[in-house]
């Protein structure tokens, strides 16, 4: 089992910025591909970006590339997720997520942790 906490999460402006982070616990962290979703009211939950376990790959939907970064931290079994000029649609609940392959779609994805809430105001 993997457990997976997420952090950072918040309320800011359109322009602004945040950075979530993930602690994983349990199994060993860099036997995982990482990535992030997030779900917004009444959507499903999508795709956002995600990390190969040795962090040399990484991988970004349309919508936030060139805007959000992932990067990892195996010493510390972290993930995080910098985001950048943030935009209202952006809000939404942001889950961590891990597998062994890079997880891009919710079906590869073996373990979640439980979300964080970020509003981004107009």
């Amino acid at each position: 089992q993997v457990q997976l906490v997420e952090s950072g999460g918040g309320l800011v402006q359109a322009g602004g910025s945040l950075r979530l982070s993930c602690a994983a616990s349990g199994r060993t962290f860099s036997d995982y591909a990482m990535g992030w979703f997030r779900q917004a009211p009444g959507k499903e939950r999508e795709f956002v970006a995600a990390i190969t376990q040795s962090g040399s790959r990484t991988y970004y939907a349309d919508s936030v590339k060139g805007r959000f970064t992932i990067s990892r931290d195996n010493a510390k079994n972290t993930v995080f997720l910098q985001m950048n000029s943030l935009k209202p649609e952006d809000t939404a609940v942001y889950y961590c997520a891990a597998a062994r392959h890079p997880p891009v779609a919710t079906g590869s994805v073996e373990y979640w942790g439980q979300g964080t809430q970020v509003t981004v105001s107009s």
